[in-house]
This record gives structure tokens, sequence and C-alpha cells, in this order.
């Protein structure tokens, strides 16, 4: 709509200064000539915008000038209510920020718009942490300095605590950006760039040095590519198990089912497996209704966990275990 457009030629040119008329329109997806009509029609308004001549032209709008936000939509408003995360900002120190801002744009939308995100804030609650996660178990004491680092392009070391040996290394990382996932907070640091986690730093010290940010750095591409290399790195040149599984269970990684169901409806299946240990735990979970066939090492290490589980449930409750 012409409305909508309109309001975005002046959040643009608000947010980003002088702007060309060819720039607006790849922003909008619109023609040039059609940008030149809405400039057209924003002066008519009486919005004091002026166009420079010249290869250094562009539209920009007289200093000091700022548009209220009334130009949001119901859907906009809603949206924008519904992104912000709480949690996450008062984690990085900026709870009070957050709730500032949104108090602020709440002020500036006319009523029945005022109504639709205060109607979304109440019906829609995001909580990023896994459901079984304890409130603790992710605590990150560095983040804020983090974050910190990331904003004003500090250099870092720190201890870091790695899961194969040595498991704690020291490292000097240059904080490109942060990244909040299923309720952890991992920094995307140079050089590489490479991905840690926040709450495996043990010991932190900001450096006076400044580090400079590669150009063209893109934060949610480069993890959308590190996510997808990191469920290709998952299971390649990874081991099998076969295992047979109850009617009506399936699972996800399996590679390829060996043959039709048996008489007692049972299937047998080839799943890829990360490692014995990791499939352990995994296989562990379905209880009576998967039996491992291979590997020899795997199906001799869930016997003996079953055999020590009966062992421990087959007699009498320890004393004071009322």
């Amino acid at each position: 709509m012409k409305s909508s457009r309109l309001v975005s030629i002046l959040l643009l040119l608000q947010t980003r200064g002088r702007m060309t008329a060819a720039q607006l329109a790849e922003e909008l997806e619109v023609s040039v000539r059609t940008v030149y009509r809405d400039v057209e029609a924003l002066g008519a308004a009486g919005v004091p915008l002026y166009g420079d001549a010249g290869h250094a032209g562009g539209y920009r709008l007289l200093a000091g000038y700022r548009t209220r936000l009334t130009g949001l939509n119901a859907d906009e408003a809603e949206a924008l209510f519904l992104a912000g995360a709480p949690g996450a900002a008062a984690q990085l120190g900026l709870g009070s920020v957050l709730a500032a801002a949104q108090l602020k744009v709440r002020a500036a939308l006319p009523p029945e718009l005022r109504a639709h995100a205060d109607r979304i804030s109440g019906r829609f609650h995001l909580d990023a942490p896994g459901w079984y996660t304890e409130a603790d178990a992710h605590r990150a004491p560095y983040l804020t300095a983090v974050a910190d680092a990331v904003w004003n392009n500090r250099v870092l070391n720190v201890v870091y605590r790695r899961w194969q040996e040595p498991t704690d290394v020291e490292r000097r990382l240059e904080p490109y950006g942060l990244v909040l996932k299923a309720g952890r907070w991992y920094v995307v640091a140079g050089p590489g760039p490479r991905t840690f986690r926040v709450d495996q730093i043990l010991e932190l010290t900001s450096l006076e040095e400044e580090f400079t940010r590669p150009a063209g750095f893109d934060l949610p591409a480069h993890w959308a590519e590190y996510q997808r290399g990191f469920h290709e790195r998952l299971y390649r040149d990874k081991a099998e198990a076969v295992v047979r599984l109850a009617p009506g269970v399936t699972l996800a990684r399996a590679t390829r089912h060996d043959g039709s169901p048996a008489p007692d409806g049972w299937t047998t299946v080839t799943v890829a497996i990360e490692s014995v240990e990791h499939a352990h735990a995994e296989f562990l979970r379905l209880g009576s209704d998967v039996e491992v066939l291979r590997p020899a090492e795997l199906r001799a290490r869930i016997a003996r966990t079953v055999t020590e589980l009966a062992a421990r449930y087959g007699g009498s409750p320890a004393a004071g275990d009322d």
C-alpha cells in the first residue's frame, strides 16, 4: 500500500540518512519512478525532505526531523511486541533498556494499534531454554563482558573448557557476535571464525586492544551455514547400529529398513550413531521398545546397564527410602 511505503521511506531516511532514489527503490522493491512520485507526495504533505543532485546526491530529511511510529499496521505492531525477548535482554544487562524502548513505542502507537500490541503481549510469551533445563544450568557469568567486547570490538583472552583433551585451553578471541540457541549463548569469534559456548568460559580478560570486524560479515548468514555444517558433520563417517524396534516405534536417523516386519510386528533397521556412548543413552530412553543387535560393544554395554538396574530395583529399598 502507498501509505505504508511512504512511512517506510521516512523511516529509512530517518535511520540511514541520505539515500538515492535507486537505493530506496531497491530497498522497497519498486521502480525509481515510483520513488519519485512518493517523494513528491511526502513533500506535498509537509515533510521537510529535499534532494541533492550530482554523484553524491540523494534524498534526506531536514536535520532534527523525527516521525512518530504511526505508520505501523496491526500485524507489525503485534510482531514487534512478540519479538521482544525479556529473558535474553536481561541476561545481556539490557532488560530495563528493552522495557523502556517498548514503553516508548507503545506510547507512539495510535489507540487501536496499542490495543493490538497489548493483546499479543498478554497471549504469547517466549521462553527460550529447554523444558528440562534447570534455571542455573546454562549460567554464563562472563556473558555481559563478552557482549561488551562484541559491541566495542575488543579482544578477549579466555580460558575455555572443551570436551576433548586438553580440556582447559587458552584462547584469544575477536568476538564478532552473540547467538542465543535453545537457552545457551554462543559467541562467534575470530580468527576463523569459530563458535564457543559462553558458559564454558572459565576465565576472561578484556584487553585494550581493538580488532577490525571483517567487512561484510553477516552473523545470521554465518550461523545458518554453521548449523548446516554441524548437522552434516554430526553423522559423517560415524558408526551404524542395527536394532529391532517394537511395532509403531520409528527412529528419524534410520538409514535403511532391513526387510519386512517380523510376525510379531517388530522391524529391523540400521541407524547412524555418533558414538557408542551417545547411542547407549539414546537407546535406553526407548526402554523395552528397542533391542540392539549390533555392534556387539553397544549391545553388551546396554545389557550391563539393564542388569545393574534390575539388581538395584529387584530387592527391598535401602534404609530410609520410604
